[in-house]
C-alpha cells in the first residue's frame, strides 16, 4: 500500500523509480553529492557533500555545490585519495547499489585511468624503499621512522 506522504518522502512508489525516471533516462537529475554517493566514490553522502562544498570535485570544468543536479553527459573531475578521476556520467542510479551497478553510471577516461596506473606504480615503487622493521617498534625507532617520513615530506 503506497500513501502520498510515502512517494512525498521517498520520490516513489516502491520498486519504482522517482518522477518515472528510470536509470539513465536523459531527462533524470539527482543531487551531485548524492549521485557521488550512490556510485560508490564516497562512503557516506556526508562525505560527499563535503568533497564537493570543499572543492575537490568539478561538474563541467566549473565549481559545484553539493545541490546541483547531474544529469546523464555531464564531465565531473574528483580530486580523491590523491588522484584525480576524470568522469563522465552515463546514468543516473535509483539507488545506492552493488559495486557493478554503480560503475556502470559512470565512464573513466582514458587519460584518468593511466595516470592512476602511474600513480599506483611509484606507490608501489616508494613503499619498496620505504624502512619496514621486524616487529613493533620501539620509541628509538619510532622516533628514526617519523623523522625519516618527515625527511621525505609525507608528514
Amino acid at each position: 500500500m503506497t500513501t502520498a506522504r510515502h512517494e512525498r518522502r521517498h520520490g516513489a512508489a516502491p520498486g519504482g523509480a522517482p518522477d518515472g525516471a528510470g536509470p539513465g533516462d536523459a531527462g533524470a537529475a539527482l543531487r551531485l553529492d548524492r549521485w557521488l554517493w550512490c556510485v560508490r566514490l564516497y562512503k557516506s553522502r556526508s562525505l560527499a557533500s563535503a568533497a564537493v562544498a570543499g572543492g575537490h570535485v568539478r561538474c563541467n570544468g566549473a565549481r559545484a555545490k553539493p545541490a546541483r543536479a547531474v544529469k546523464v553527459g555531464d564531465r565531473l573531475t574528483v580530486a580523491l585519495g590523491g588522484r584525480e578521476l576524470e568522469l563522465a556520467v552515463r546514468a543516473i542510479p535509483v539507488r545506492r547499489g552493488p559495486a557493478p551497478e554503480a560503475r556502470a553510471c559512470y565512464e573513466e577516461s582514458a587519460e584518468s585511468i593511466a595516470r592512476g596506473e602511474r600513480l599506483g606504480a611509484a606507490q608501489r615503487l616508494a613503499a619498496l624503499v620505504s624502512p619496514h622493521p621486524e616487529g613493533r617498534p620501539d620509541k628509538k625507532e619510532r622516533r628514526d621512522l617519523l623523522a625519516f617520513a618527515r625527511r621525505q615530506g609525507r608528514r
